[in-house]
């Protein structure tokens, strides 16, 4: 197993590059997927249900039965208010709608789509569900995001939110998953369904102005005033995702000197450029994928992007171009803690296992304590529902912080804010968030740090994501005795899905992806890059040892 670089990333897309959408399409309806095959099963990782049509891993059959399972899990629970649903620009976020809302309307459940079959990013729901929630204790919404987020063009994603506005977490996953799984198995009896012109007439489906609801109220999250007054020139790519139409009425609303560098809507993103694999990829921290803004920094003081769902955010600056995503939450939560005076003076930093150690830093500055927690935004909801958490970020450019006021803003990850952020934290300090990294470094020390990701099938994630810390007999690492293996995080004990190695002066994790047929290892060093690479090197021995295969060093 290795991390190899693909002589054509960050090279433009070509033609042999494309998926065929109008083949996708059809093998949604088409394929038939056996639930006999683990991989063709309902499965929610981190982040919902993902897969791709041609693999039989994401087809019609799979999102009845998931609306099905939703639709009742909704009835034991007494969820009976409307169901906000919002799509992204994949091509398969669009059949998934029909489908699943002929489930829904079928089961008697009120659906709120958005206004003129408009994209709805991620963080759009979840504060959709916040605000109409708020202050109710009965009728409660909740919401389905259609979306693989950064995921291939040729894969489809669907992630339920409950009444928190989060993502669901395991306990409602796992029933869901289990019944879904159960009607695949069972031919679809039990599964309630219309068709999408009787779901039409039922009277059950209105439309919701997503946009309008976040923009107007973003002015409560970000100091546009600030940003206006420091006459900042800003660029943002929404890499053809679902907030491509959100950046000019933000721009308008707030009166702010933002270019949006592209508008493109193809559901091939054949504009992009090919990410670390040679695979399209809308990933907003990868330097491949984002060769098109990082080419445009100059000509901007800040600038960003999303993902496809804009739930991740990428920060190019002119210091320092593309920041790793673990460099800017540390600057995000430094500033964030310093300049929102109306926080709770208890609020916490919910971080993941596999976030870098620069919090930790930051965070003792600051007198703040933190949570670090597995993998999964999930894990963030109660504490940003309840202020307990001012922010959580996980390594993944993900990230959602509470209003200036201190109220909850969303409780699942949003790339928009963030991205913004970037901007305040420019025109306030007067440093981009790249000199602002540096400024970290020089007060509280140098952190090398750096993520592989490899391909690993099934069974191999499978070994990876079941690896105990007693599984690990080894006593130092690059040098040094191992001073803890974790298999659970400190901050809730929940199981990592992997185990993470600590040492004096660095530490690794490793663990599958929830939604990818790909491992990963992190790692860091407070020593050096040559120290790192030997982390790394220890980090995947271990791991080739676990799971097979010839590991190689990144």
């Amino acid at each position: 197993m290795s991390t190899k670089i693909s002589p054509l990333a960050g090279t433009p897309a070509q033609p042999g590059h494309l998926v065929d959408i109008s083949r996708l399409v059809d093998a949604y309806y088409t394929n038939k997927p056996d639930p006999s095959v683990p991989a063709q099963r309902v499965s929610f990782g981190t982040s919902g249900h993902r897969g791709s049509s041609f693999a039989s891993s994401f087809n019609e059959n799979h999102v009845l039965a998931i609306s099905q399972a939703i639709c009742e899990h909704r009835k034991r629970e007494g969820i009976d208010g409307p169901l906000f649903i919002g799509i992204d620009t994949h091509a398969l976020s669009a059949p998934a709608l029909e489908s699943a809302v002929e489930v829904l309307t079928a089961n008697s459940v009120d659906v709120r789509v958005a206004t003129d079959g408009e994209f709805t990013p991620t963080p759009a729901i979840s504060h959709a569900i916040l605000t109409f929630n708020r202050g109710r204790e009965r009728g409660l919404a909740d919401g389905i995001v259609i979306t693989p987020s950064h995921n291939p063009p040729e894969d489809g994603g669907f992630k339920y939110n409950p009444p928190n506005g989060g993502p669901a977490d395991t306990k409602i996953t796992g029933v869901v998953q289990q019944r879904a799984n159960a009607l695949l198995e069972a031919g679809f009896d039990g599964v309630r369904r219309t068709s999408l012109d009787e779901a039409r007439r039922s009277g059950r489906i209105r439309e919701h102005d997503f946009l309008s609801a976040y923009v107007a109220d973003l002015g409560e999250v970000i100091d546009f005033d600030a940003i206006r007054g420091s006459g900042l020139r800003l660029g943002v790519d929404p890499l053809g995702g679902a907030g491509v139409n959100y950046w000019p009425r933000i721009a308008e609303r707030y009166r702010i000197a933002l270019d949006v560098v592209s508008t493109d809507i193809d559901p091939t993103f054949a504009f992009m450029t090919l990410d670390w694999d040679g695979r399209i990829r809308m990933d907003p921290s990868s330097a491949y994928a984002m060769r098109r803004l990082i080419g445009l920094k100059d000509r901007y003081d800040i600038a960003f992007a999303c993902d496809t769902d804009h739930d991740r955010h990428g920060i190019v600056t002119r210091s320092a171009g593309l920041m790793p995503s673990n460099r800017y939450l540390a600057v995000m939560i430094d500033y964030l803690f310093s300049h929102r005076a109306q926080w709770r003076k208890d609020a916490a930093i919910g971080k993941t296992a596999v976030s870098s150690a620069m919090i930790d830093r930051v965070a003792k500055r600051l007198g703040r304590a933190v949570c670090e927690t597995p993998v999964g935004f999930k894990w963030f909801v109660d504490g940003l529902l309840d202020g307990s958490f001012g922010f959580g970020g996980e390594e993944s450019a993900g990230a959602s912080f509470l209003r200036r006021a201190g109220g909850v803003w969303t409780t699942d990850k949003d790339g928009i804010a963030p991205a913004l952020l970037s901007a305040e934290i420019t025109a306030r300090s007067g440093r981009d968030p790249g000199d602002g990294y540096r400024g970290l470094e020089r007060d509280l020390g140098a952190v090398f740090t750096d993520r592989i990701d490899a391909p690993a099938n099934a069974a191999q994630r499978s070994k990876l994501a079941n690896l105990a810390a007693s599984d690990v007999r080894i006593a130092e690492l690059a040098g040094e005795k191992i001073e803890h293996v974790l298999d659970r995080a400190p901050g809730n004990n929940a199981a990592i899905g992997g185990i993470k190695v600590i040492a004096a002066n660095g530490w690794f994790a490793a663990r599958p992806s929830g939604t990818e047929d790909i491992y990963k290892i992190y790692a860091e060093s407070f020593r050096s890059e040559a120290h790192l690479q030997e982390i790394f090197r220890e980090a995947q021995r271990i791991v080739d040892h676990t799971i097979g295969g010839a590991a190689e060093a990144h």
